[in-house]
């Protein structure tokens, strides 16, 4: 589920927005090593974040990366989208009207929703890019759980969802088919039919 492509020097960094800033501290840090001359944080609110702040995801994100030292005048925000394939189809719509389409691109995402956000990207981005880039903070699963995010079991339970997400959404047509390897949805079954992680299922 977790991509971890090696940045190069792109036209812009995209991060979706979610209930972990981390995503956009992550961007930030990409910024302030020059990998991109601007940032667009995407992402009015979701299952996870509504009601959580007084501000849209993509605000709390700009806050995070201003507080990092991004200047404000290279960043945009996306603040209607709801959901991944929104992210996506909303930051085109905005790119498109306010710049030149971005021909390189590095997406930023939490670090189980890698896969998804490509298989999402390859199919809701309405127009051709040169090359994209997929990454996320740099943070192992058993230290990935704090506070803001919840314990362990509530991250395994949002990683099921996902999972079948990647799956079902597929399916859909929301997002492209990804190859789930069988010992990988076998211990999705696993842990799906104990019953102890299926908060976030669809």
């Amino acid at each position: 589920m977790r991509i971890d492509d090696r940045p190069v020097k792109s036209d812009i960094i995209i991060a979706l927005g979610s209930y972990d800033i981390r995503v956009a501290e992550r961007a930030a840090d990409l910024w302030n090593d020059q990998y991109a001359e601007y940032i667009l944080f995407s992402g009015k609110s979701g299952n996870l974040t509504r009601g959580k702040w007084k501000k849209t995801e993509a605000e709390i994100f700009r806050d995070v990366a201003i507080a990092k030292g991004v200047p404000e005048n290279k960043i945009l925000i996306e603040t209607k989208s709801t959901n991944t394939g929104e992210n996506i189809r909303f930051s085109y719509r905005l790119l498109l009207n306010r710049t030149n389409l971005p021909s390189n691109i590095i997406l930023v995402q939490k670090p189980y929703m890698g896969r998804r956000t490509l298989a999402t990207f390859q199919k809701q981005w309405p127009g051709s890019i040169g090359k994209l880039y997929v990454t996320s903070p740099q943070i192992t699963l058993l230290n990935y759980p704090k506070s803001e995010v919840g314990d362990l079991n509530d991250v395994i339970t949002i990683v099921i969802g996902d999972m079948q997400r990647m799956d079902s959404y597929a399916k859909l047509g929301y997002q492209t088919f990804q190859r789930i390897p069988d010992d990988v949805w076998s211990a999705y079954n696993i842990l799906h039919r104990s019953g102890m992680y299926n908060g976030h299922l669809v």
